[in-house]
């Protein structure tokens, strides 16, 4: 008679773990960050119909990286609920705190108690009356939320990604600046981005209800500017 190997509860979480790394791995990257005007979410995509970026509800804005299927069915699924919050109560109700927690929990108990977890990590953006008031909350595929103060990256190379965009990010910026120094972070050292790599969406700041917008076409390329020198790759030794 066959009988199934033991696996501990430790090294079965450990799997699923790397499991989900490695399928968020396999695509591009994406930044979120505040600047004077809103919240600027920048993220490498070639695609012009599979969007990574999304609006949510008024204020609120969405981002996935990871297996697409995935993170869109989520972003579904996040609308309804402020839908449905904004309906039986008010507009107001709904924010980006609860959508996140709610989404950690939706992410958490899959990675939990099922055998396959979800290849995604995700962005939740609220844009603020003043820019002190921005949130972006990141929520990894085993449903940890982190509550990010300017910029959050996610992805797979986010660790190399997010020190180059520490080291030049200001929180000062107006959308320009901001939009190139997302771009930089996002190439690297040895490439360059230009309008047609890339989907940028703004939730810009003021006292519009809806204040979620793509950047497209023209536009893109205005603020993208001339496009600059690529770093020289660094030197490996021989």
């Amino acid at each position: 008679m066959s009988m199934f190997g033991y696996v501990s509860p430790e090294q079965a979480q450990k799997d699923k773990a790397d499991f989900a790394r490695k399928g968020i791995a396999r695509g591009r990257s994406l930044i979120g960050m505040s600047y004077t005007g809103g919240v600027l979410l920048c993220a490498e995509n070639k695609s012009r119909n599979l969007h990574k970026l999304g609006e949510i509800y008024d204020h609120i804005g969405f981002a996935g990286v990871g297996k697409y299927n995935e993170f869109d069915q989520l972003r579904q699924a996040g609308i309804r609920s402020a839908d449905v919050k904004g309906y039986s109560y008010s507009r107001e109700d709904v924010d980006a705190r609860s959508l996140a927690n709610g989404y950690a929990q939706l992410v958490g108990q899959v990675f939990t108690h099922e055998m396959k977890p979800l290849e995604v990590e995700l962005l939740v953006a609220e844009v603020g009356v003043e820019q002190a008031e921005d949130q972006l909350f990141h929520i990894l595929y085993d449903g940890t939320v982190m509550d990010e103060q300017g910029t959050s990256v996610l992805g797979g190379d986010a660790d190399a990604l997010a020190e180059r965009l520490d080291s030049t990010y200001d929180d000062g910026a107006d959308l320009s600046n901001a939009l190139r120094t997302a771009v930089a972070a996002l190439a690297g050292p040895g490439r360059t981005l230009g309008a047609g790599d890339l989907e940028v969406a703004l939730l810009e700041r003021g006292e519009q209800r809806r204040c979620f917008r793509r950047i497209r076409d023209q536009e893109l390329i205005d603020l993208l500017g001339p496009p600059a020198l690529a770093e020289p790759a660094p030197a490996t030794a021989e």
